[in-house]
């Protein structure tokens, strides 16, 4: 039995009156993704998700990184030139892997009655696998888009290649499972940002 999510599931969140969708944009920051594989690839389709999620009036939500490896301020810090964000749309300052430790994404997110979130962005295994932990611990319905969201390549360091991580963090997180909240990978062209 698999967890993955198809285009008809329901999903269950757990957090009372938020039967909203969010699309998370994580991190696609110039030094975070130069270099990874498939960067141009990723790139397109998250922006093809913005552009369904803005016709569809689903929120979303940008997440900067910053650090001491990733100054803010600096061009390695500002977002690739490919995404564009709009002014209306909230960007959520970071310093940890996970999207909401110590940042206000639970607010943004609470204040539009967001309870199930499609979640993109780099890096695959760092701040990708931890907010989207992070978002199932808290009650959220996850679900990943495994064609839009990438790391860099940390074998010397006794990593996998980039590209067996990926395809591990998608096939794991699909087999997700905890009371009243549901995990999923799917595809670009799969996400729906319905609510069934």
């Amino acid at each position: 039995m698999t967890g993955s999510m198809t285009r008809t599931e329901i999903r269950v969140t757990t957090l009372a009156d938020r039967p909203n969708t969010a699309l998370l944009v994580i991190d696609v920051q110039n030094g975070v993704v130069a270099g990874t594989p498939n960067r141009d690839t990723v790139i397109a389709n998250i922006d093809t998700l913005i552009g369904k999620a803005r016709a569809e009036d689903v929120p979303v939500i940008w997440v900067q990184h910053s650090d001491a490896g990733l100054k803010r301020g600096t061009e390695d810090w500002q977002y690739v030139a490919e995404l564009v964000r709009h002014d209306a749309e909230p960007l959520v300052h970071k310093s940890y892997g996970d999207s909401f430790e110590d940042t206000d994404l639970e607010a943004v997110l609470a204040e539009r009655g967001v309870g199930r979130i499609v979640v993109t962005g780099a890096q695959t295994d760092m701040c990708i696998r931890s907010t989207i932990h992070g978002a199932f611990v808290r009650g959220y319905d996850v679900t990943l888009v495994g064609d839009a969201h990438t790391t860099e390549d940390l074998t010397a360091y006794g990593a996998p290649p980039p590209e067996q991580v990926i395809a591990h963090t998608n096939l794991y997180w699909q087999d997700q499972a905890a009371p009243g909240r549901r995990a999923g990978t799917v595809s670009t062209a799969e996400v729906s940002f319905a609510a069934g």
